[in-house]
């Protein structure tokens, strides 16, 4: 589409009808139909989506799907799923979804079934971490492996990291993971206190083998290693590789055949689900990883086939288009009531954020509208002590997601209730808030006094009609992480359709990464001139001097 979608009759229809819904309450929308939740909520593969306290009526879902029309969603689906290069900037297919095809019905790229790679690179994962979680696989001194530190950044650290942790319940008891991505010397040092050489393997994540916080880190963990263990034959019984670059595996002392593939069709923030989450499989073992797989194989199925009415991450993409573009709503606030998902949040935002950061179409079209809200949240518990008063009280519009287990990993049913009146509570009282009458009837009743009572009544009122939606699973299984993963994953990619723009390139990290790399021989260069500009310059000169004279 070289137009923008903006220009269409089917944003022109939403704009309109948003003037309309603006003045109207979630809790009216309640009082006027009893059967919301009947209505606005959909359940498949484990997860319930009940998206019934949000701003918006069936003329909404059928405007909003008219605008899905008007992009085309359907025929990006089908080249999604067929392997069409739709990563048009690179010139690649997007295929995140063969890593995880259960069903092993071919999926090809230019032409070539990817299948069997993929199956052998797995087989070959299945191997390697069946070795190191049996105690197969020794240490230069025989002893074997009890720490696994997977050394990556981006998609190669925030996926393997989230899955691993919120996977705990499910490690092998005899091992422990790391994961080391920041380039501050304290992440690395930190972790590597904690180890011992001779039960340590460590897993290096890059692609190229040139990525500079990977390689950096890599480099001091194989010059800790050598230390230690006194020798550099070390190097290839405590590093594995995941990259396609075997010259430069080779020369860093990794065994090639210790090196794990995967391809340019599988983008950094989508590939947990490849060889990138050996870690993974490492500490969960290999049936839980595929069971993982099947979760999102599931999902999968789901998005290409489910009618939009019924599309979870269909309807949860155009909720989230209907508040951004047309509410003018900035930030997403995704609120996990489930502890093993304490890494999601972050998660998240690399995936909606580096996917829909983008200030121009597939066309090169400046876009006239928002393109991607502001991803935040943490933990819904911890957060209710801290920043949910500004969700009640405060100014924005803040759409949420709040995601609830039924039953947690452990089975502390006390704990879990006080969890589940939390959420429900919380997600009713942003919508319906508490108006002038109700919080006046509120002091009453706790016997404040009647002079103060008009004092603390602009105080006390919640004015509601805060949206969000509530993901519901049993229990955060392997196979459920893997549906809640890839329905994000699919939100994501029905927003970038509608807005037009190509979610699976990330031109905007470049920019930074390269001045950094001319930067850093500046800071032990001796000149004080360097052309950037009046700041930067300064700054390198203040850094260089202090750094002499401490």
């Amino acid at each position: 589409m070289n137009t923008l979608i903006s220009q269409s009759a089917a944003w022109a229809a939403l704009k309109t009808h948003q003037q309309y819904l603006a003045t109207v309450h979630l809790r009216d929308l309640f009082a006027l139909d009893n059967q919301r939740f009947e209505r606005f909520s959909v359940e498949t593969c484990g997860l319930l989506l009940d998206y019934s306290k949000n701003r918006l009526t069936q003329e909404t879902l059928t405007l909003l799907q008219q605008l899905a029309q008007a992009a085309q969603l359907s025929e990006w689906i089908r080249q999604l799923f067929q392997g069409d290069p739709i990563n048009n900037t690179e010139e690649r297919a997007a295929l995140h979804i063969a890593l995880r095809n259960r069903s092993n019905l071919p999926i090809r790229v230019a032409g070539q079934d990817v299948m069997p790679q993929v199956n052998a690179v797995l087989a070959k994962m299945h191997q390697f971490s069946d070795s190191i979680r049996e105690g197969e696989w020794r240490g230069y001194t025989g002893k074997p492996i009890k720490s696994i530190v997977n050394i990556g950044i981006g998609g190669s650290d925030l996926g393997p990291a989230m899955v691993t942790r919120a996977l705990k319940a499910y490690h092998h008891p005899r091992l422990r993971a790391y994961f080391v991505s920041n380039v501050d010397g304290t992440h690395l040092g930190e972790t590597l206190a904690e180890l011992d050489p001779e039960t340590t393997l460590f897993i290096v994540s890059s692609k190229t083998f040139t990525t500079q916080e990977t390689l950096l880190n890599a480099n001091s963990a194989r010059t800790w290693l050598i230390n230690q263990l006194g020798n550099d034959k070390a190097v290839a019984k405590h590093f594995v590789a995941v990259s396609t670059a075997q010259q430069k595996v080779t020369e860093f002392g990794i065994d090639p055949t210790n090196m794990f593939e995967f391809w340019d069709w599988v983008g950094g923030r989508y590939s947990l689900w490849s060889a990138i989450g050996l870690p993974i499989v490492i500490m969960i073992g290999m049936d839980n990883f595929a069971a993982l797989l099947a979760g999102a194989h599931d999902l999968d199925n789901h998005f290409a086939t489910a009618p939009w009415e019924r599309n979870l991450p269909v309807l949860m993409g155009l909720i989230e288009i209907w508040y951004s573009s047309f509410f003018g709503a900035t930030s997403q606030a995704v609120l996990p009531y489930d502890y093993t998902l304490e890494l999601f949040p972050a998660y998240l935002q690399q995936l909606a954020m580096e996917s829909l950061g983008k200030r121009v179409t597939r066309s090169g079209n400046t876009v006239n509208y928002p393109t991607a809200p502001i991803i935040w949240g943490t933990l819904g518990n911890n957060g209710q002590h801290a920043f949910y008063q500004l969700l009640h009280q405060g100014t924005h519009l803040i759409p949420t997601d709040f995601i609830i287990a039924i039953e947690s990993q452990y089975n502390e049913l006390g704990h879990q209730n006080a969890v589940l009146s939390n959420v429900l509570a919380q997600s009713h009282a942003l919508m319906k808030g508490r108006n002038a009458e109700e919080t006046r009837l509120a002091l009453n009743q706790i016997g404040i006094a009647a002079e103060k009572v008009n004092q603390q009544l602009p105080h006390r009122v919640f004015p509601g009609n805060q949206p969000s939606n509530l993901l519901v699973y049993h229990q955060l299984t392997p196979k459920i992480l893997g549906t809640l993963i890839a329905a994000y994953e699919h939100k994501v990619f029905v927003e970038s359709v509608c807005w037009g723009i190509n979610p699976f390139d990330q031109w905007g990290v470049e920019l930074g990464k390269q001045v950094a790399n001319l930067l850093l021989p500046e800071l032990t260069q001796e000149q004080s001139s360097y052309g950037y500009d009046g700041s930067t310059d300064s700054l390198l000169n203040y850094i260089k001097t202090h750094r002499l004279a401490s």
